[in-house]
């Protein structure tokens, strides 16, 4: 049977044995020659057979690539690479920006490749509860692992396509089970909360039993169930009306974006409580003291033992899987001498918009946003020499500064220097970081309680107080911080207001953005706001030189006197600081201020973003001009309607 013609295929096979970056526990022996019940009735065939389902999750199509970063963007603040006529093309820039088509072949790829390790999850589950020795501790830990695997796998791709076949046994002999037509995602997403309730009663604690946060624990099940319960309770836009369900102010006539009920959405947060303040009570998990040494570690490939801020890391390894630090990040453009190999990254860009809108002693804000790239040119007596370079006026394409090849470890610099093509960085994805958890926690409680409320079955803190951790981590001067949050008013609205900037400073570049904004019904209305942010701010640069927010030149000095390294600490962002001028500085480039209102920036490049949802409105008074209102779901591949024997259709004008 042809995996890329049957639309639910038997399970993909994984082409190469994927182990974790930070410990070998990947074993992917194949027990393909053993029958089911051999497998199942054997703690090491099934540990196996567990470690192929983790495998899978290296692929390109699945979490190595697609579910890394492609299919996360576009957002208010992560915008996919190459704008104006590219963002309407049959490609990643053409999807990214909302304009695509069922025809685009990677999206058949990628359905088949995600419901691959779905047949294999359901082939575990299966066999285990099946088993003889289905009561042994190991045999437990792995029917919950593979559990929450298969629920993270469904919760993607109805976050991505919306109503989809829920397949939730193997595949029969017969394929009698195979060609399934849609269920209606409210249904799949209460499925995957029943199971993963059931999941952690099974899973160990990361930390117990030589469980890593490399694989599902309990801790993972806790906050899936718990992002899982805050999606269903927000807003998506649907196929048709559901009766009882609230029908946001900008919807589209046909395709309508409902809510539950204001009854039924109170059910759900307090089920996201129950999860999340059973987390953070377990004690567990807790924010890194640093938010500089949380990216460290990533980029060095080490796991931290410590605060295990990052509740699950998919496990890459270097030079087999993992594009982040390559396709993603602070870019190396071309071979250089002290780093190798150039990457590609660009991909995921950020705006000038998010730059500014943080703070300016936010911590956060020069580890996110990289305003610089790293070339091979000449020093400044002539030699060759690995330079740092400023990107100047570059509004939709800063990089994303929390994957920086210079915190990358020895392994591999090694391999990138004596590398010739592209080649994996072998950097985890994160699925989920402790510090999502507090701004959950604080949404939930604020909608439950207010910011300042306690609530039963709570974590012992307040919605206010849980935004106070996330906040003022980012700060050196704590009282500073602490001043913000006391400041932010005490009704729902403004809190909710507060939480929702406060997702954009801590996870810009990591794609949680997009599908928040989803659900708050914001992703439209935040686009366009950006829009109209970028053309009030160089209309007020070009107005005024002293404009603070955007600079027309901005100027830096290096770290020793060859000027190869920039120091990035001394760019004037905010203009000279008191006492200091031009004079004082020894490298200078035209910003983001320098823009005219006709430069392609402006006329070209700014409404092309996303625009499939925006059209050609650039503010948030303007009703955008678009087929159906609030697509940002993916259609159903072509490929895939047709192999289905009539079953799958697509909706939403695809």
């Amino acid at each position: 049977m042809n995996t890329k013609k049957c639309f639910l295929a038997c399970a993909v096979a994984v082409g190469f044995l994927a182990f974790s970056s930070c410990s070998d526990f990947l074993d992917q022996k194949s027990a393909s020659e053993l029958d089911t019940e051999n497998t199942y009735n054997s703690e090491y065939y099934t540990s196996t057979f567990i470690n192929k389902i983790y495998g899978g999750l290296t692929q390109d199509r699945t979490y190595s690539q697609d579910m890394a970063f492609i299919y996360l963007m576009n957002s208010d603040v992560e915008l996919v690479d190459g704008l104006g006529a590219n963002a309407t093309l049959i490609s990643e820039r053409g999807f990214c920006n909302y304009n695509t088509t069922p025809a685009y072949a990677k999206l058949a790829d990628l359905w088949t490749a995600m419901y691959g390790v779905i047949e294999n999850c359901n082939l575990a589950i299966d066999g285990i509860r099946n088993s003889a020795i289905a009561d042994r501790q190991s045999m437990k830990f792995a029917l919950g692992e593979a559990i929450t695997i298969r629920a993270m796998l469904y919760f993607d791709l109805v976050r991505l396509f919306g109503d989809i076949p829920m397949k939730m046994e193997p595949t029969k002999v017969d394929l009698s089970n195979v060609y399934m037509p849609k269920t209606d995602r409210d249904v799949i997403l209460s499925t995957l909360l029943t199971d993963l309730e059931e999941a952690t009663e099974l899973l160990p604690w990361a930390g117990q039993n030589s469980y890593t946060t490399e694989r599902a624990t309990k801790g993972y099940a806790h906050a899936l169930a718990a992002q899982i319960a805050l999606t269903k309770a927000g807003y998506v836009i649907r196929e048709k009306a559901k009766e009882g369900y609230e029908t946001a102010e900008y919807t589209d006539n046909i395709y309508p974006t409902q809510r539950p009920s204001e009854t039924e959405r109170k059910e759900l947060y307090q089920t996201a409580l129950k999860h999340l303040s059973a987390l953070i009570n377990s004690g567990v998990h807790k924010l890194n003291s640093s938010f500089e040494n949380e990216w460290y570690l990533i980029n060095q490939l080490k796991l931290d033992q410590t605060y295990r801020e990052n509740i699950f890391e998919i496990p890459m390894l270097q030079n087999v899987s993992g594009e982040l630090a390559y396709t993603v990040g602070v870019r190396l453009n071309g071979i250089t001498s002290k780093y190798g190999y150039g990457n590609s990254s660009g991909k995921m860009k950020l705006t000038s918009d998010l730059f500014y809108s943080y703070d300016k002693n936010d911590l956060r804000r020069d580890i996110t946003c990289s305003t610089i790239q790293i070339k091979e040119d000449v020093d400044a007596k002539g030699a060759a020499a690995t330079i740092t370079e400023s990107l100047g006026n570059a509004p939709f394409g800063l990089y994303v500064g929390k994957w920086d090849p210079r915190m990358e470890n020895e392994t591999w610099l090694a391999q990138n220097k004596a590398a010739n093509a592209k080649h994996m960085t072998g950097v985890n994805v994160v699925k989920v970081r402790f510090a999502q958890i507090l701004l959950w926690y604080a949404e939930v409680m604020n909608e439950l309680a207010g910011p300042d409320a306690s609530y039963p079955g709570d974590a012992g803190m307040t919605a206010r107080q849980a935004l106070e951790l996330v906040h003022t981590r980012a700060f050196d001067d704590q009282s500073q911080a602490k001043s913000y949050i006391d400041a932010i008013p005490a009704t729902k609205e403004d809190f909710f207001n507060a939480l929702v900037d406060e997702n954009k400073w801590e996870l810009a570049g990591e794609g949680a953005r997009k599908w928040d904004l989803i659900r708050w019904n914001l992703l439209t209305q935040k686009i366009l706001e950006m829009k109209e942010n970028y053309i009030n701010d160089i209309t007020a640069a070009q107005e005024n030189d002293e404009n603070e927010r955007y600079q027309k030149t901005v100027y830096y000095n290096y770290t020793d006197d060859t000027k190869t390294t920039i120091d990035e600490k001394s760019f004037t962002w905010f203009g000279f600081p008191d006492g200091k001028t031009e004079a004082d500085y020894a490298g200078s480039k035209s910003s983001f201020g320098s823009t005219k209102l006709t430069d392609a920036n402006v006329e070209t490049n700014l409404p092309s973003i996303s625009s499939g949802l925006t059209g050609t409105a650039l503010s948030p008074s303007e009703t955008p001009d678009v087929p159906v209102k609030n697509r940002y779901l993916m259609p159903i591949p072509a490929t895939t309607i047709s192999a289905s024997n009539g079953t799958l259709y697509n909706s939403y004008g695809w």
